[in-house]
């Protein structure tokens, strides 16, 4: 019993020590006010959000922005389960994404012909190469993505509905 105790607690030190290193990596997080030398908890939990290779400027409200290739997935997935529990429907403006919290809602903005859409992530993915998001297929329509199937893009992550703010 107490041998079991001992391999459970050195699996989950392990487990943790492997989570810390693998959230560190080469995204720079764009901050609103960069001379604040505060940083909150859930700042430091978004900073290992998303590996990329580029970082681009947030606009107010925004947490993380970078820009990368974007895919969208349909038929094959419609009706099926996603990582969060819910049924993924291609016609909602919904998004999967390898590490952003479930729930952040993420503007794509096609950067080759300037059109957006705002998505919510509820499913892990892409794991193919090196896109940054799987869109629904109603998201890739919005933003042109249909007939190429992937494209470069800008992504702006936001813990609410960037499109529902109540300005005041």
């Amino acid at each position: 019993m107490v041998r079991n105790r001992l391999i459970i607690a050195s699996f989950l030190a392990l487990l943790a020590t492997g989570s810390i290193t693998s959230c560190q990596n080469s995204l720079q997080l764009s901050r609103n006010n960069p001379s604040s030398s505060d940083t909150t908890f859930a700042e430091e939990q978004r900073s290992g959000a998303l590996a990329d290779r580029t970082s681009v400027t947030c606009t107010p409200k925004c947490f993380l922005a970078t820009t990368g290739i974007a895919s969208y997935y349909a038929d094959r997935f419609h009706g099926r389960t996603t990582a969060n529990g819910e049924t993924f429907d291609m016609n909602d403006l919904t998004a999967a994404h390898k590490s952003l919290p479930f729930g952040t809602w993420v503007r794509v903005t096609n950067t080759e012909n300037g059109r957006e859409v705002t998505v919510r992530i509820n499913d892990r993915g892409p794991y193919v190469g090196e896109r940054i998001i799987d869109l629904s297929r109603e998201a890739a329509k919005v933003i042109g993505l249909i007939q190429p199937g992937t494209g470069e893009v800008k992504l702006e992550a936001f813990e609410t509905n960037p499109d529902t703010s109540i300005s005041g």
